[in-house]
């Protein structure tokens, strides 16, 4: 359904694709012709570091 949305659109816009990408995922993603993928995954499922400095 993807790549009918793309040739659709026939370059007359930029199309993103986004929600659900994963390793797994974005090569099939990125293969529908799509011109931008957003990765929300990298951030919001992020732990944090703890990386404190302490002067003495």
């Amino acid at each position: 359904m993807m790549t009918a949305m793309v040739q659709l659109i026939d370059g007359r816009a930029l199309v993103e694709a986004s929600g659900n990408i994963s390793k797994e995922t974005i090569r099939t993603i990125a293969a529908c012709g799509v011109d931008l993928i957003s990765v929300g995954r990298l951030t919001h499922s992020v732990q944090a570091l703890d990386i404190s400095l302490q002067l003495v």
